[in-house]
């Protein structure tokens, strides 16, 4: 079948929408239409190189939609079930047997190769086949073929295109809380960058009873947002003495810290600002071959630098916790969206990138906020 799609056509080009063909549907496949997709920061990253991703391709991985269609071996999704997408895992490997999925070890193979596991492409332009399978799904369309292990069936009370970003950026920041951590109540927080995941880390932080929540970033306006959603307080990221600061308000460090930007300088200030046995996670997309130096007598205090993929979540578990923490008026990642048509994918990336919108969601046609 045919279908709309967002092409990537070149290095750090526009977006423009084309019509693709869809390869036939495999048995562990289900074919899905895309109601709403949110934009993240690693779409761009391979939009522009930061990532060797082959171009032309379509991407986008944060994608909710209606199944239409499902391959002869899937029992567990049906055709008229709502789903969020997120990440392609086999769920057949030692990681993901040990409840890892994140750290598959066909990962790469499924997210980011730019084809299926077996290399074969979903999609072709102009009778050609081009790059797509992005995170298991390239779901910058109308339709895209999902593998059908990382596509989570929700419920039909809440609005896909809130539900759409789930899939990345947010399950990210909140499982680097819950999952990585395992923050516990009373316990100490550094949020280092204020935009979806770092934001999201704050709410999974407040809804987790921390004690004090402490947000890091260059924008007054995502500060500020940070407040209203938990922060008990909050540094601009260019102050003086930054860490200095830190330090003293917590009480000598706190317990742990986030970093969301993918800059060595800020990991390096996120583990300087921990207590004894405080742990720094790495969330941010760092730049090739970024290195930071951690001075070793810090890790005689107990201190842990740790990296996280995903925030450490497995969607089929973690999304419907995020819902339901949702539903209770505990994780409010709502006020984090703003919509836009599909149309306008350009215009959305822009206020993105230029700090107007934290969390673009495009909205395909006939779909609502």
């Amino acid at each position: 079948m045919r279908t709309v799609a967002a092409v990537t056509p070149a290095l750090g080009e526009d977006f423009i929408h084309r019509e693709v063909e869809l390869d036939a549907l495999r048995p562990d496949e289900v074919l899905v239409r895309i109601r709403a997709v949110g934009i993240c920061h690693t779409d761009i990253a391979h939009r522009d190189g930061a990532a060797h991703f082959d171009l032309p391709a379509v991407l986008g991985h944060e994608g909710a939609g209606v199944i239409e269609a499902v391959g002869d071996a899937v029992s567990d999704l049906a055709v008229g079930d709502a789903v969020v997408l997120s990440y392609f895992a086999c769920r057949t490997c030692t990681s993901c047997r040990e409840h890892r999925p994140a750290y598959c070890r066909q990962s790469f193979a499924g997210n980011f190769a730019g084809a299926r596991p077996d290399g074969s492409r979903t999609l072709r332009l102009d009778g050609k086949e081009i790059a797509s399978a992005f995170f298991g799904q390239s779901s910058f369309a109308h339709h895209a073929i999902v593998a059908a292990k990382g596509a989570v069936r929700v419920g039909h009370d809440l609005p896909l295109s809130t539900l759409a970003p789930l899939g990345c950026g947010i399950q990210t920041g909140a499982g680097a809380v819950m999952n990585t951590l395992d923050l516990k109540a009373g316990q100490s927080l550094a949020v280092f960058g204020a935009g979806a995941v770092g934001l999201s880390a704050v709410m999974a932080a407040k809804a987790a009873s921390a004690g004090q929540i402490i947000a890091i970033d260059l924008s007054d306006e995502r500060l500020e947002l940070a407040r209203a959603l938990g922060a008990d307080a909050t540094y601009r990221a260019d102050q003086a003495d930054l860490v200095r600061a830190i330090r003293k308000a917590s009480g000598g460090g706190v317990d742990a810290a986030v970093e969301c930007v993918g800059s060595s300088d800020v990991l390096q200030s996120a583990f300087d600002v921990l207590g004894a046995g405080g742990t720094a996670v790495m969330l941010g997309l760092p730049p090739r071959e970024a290195k930071v130096a951690v001075d070793m007598g810090s890790l005689l205090g107990g201190r842990r630098l740790v990296g996280s993929i995903e925030g450490d979540a497995d969607p089929q578990v973690f999304i419907p916790r995020l819902i339901d923490l949702h539903r209770r008026g505990l994780f409010p990642f709502e006020r984090l969206l703003r919509f836009y048509p599909f149309e306008a994918i350009n215009e959305a990336v822009a206020d993105m990138e230029a700090g107007r919108t934290v969390k673009p969601v495009l909205l395909m046609p006939e779909t609502t906020p």
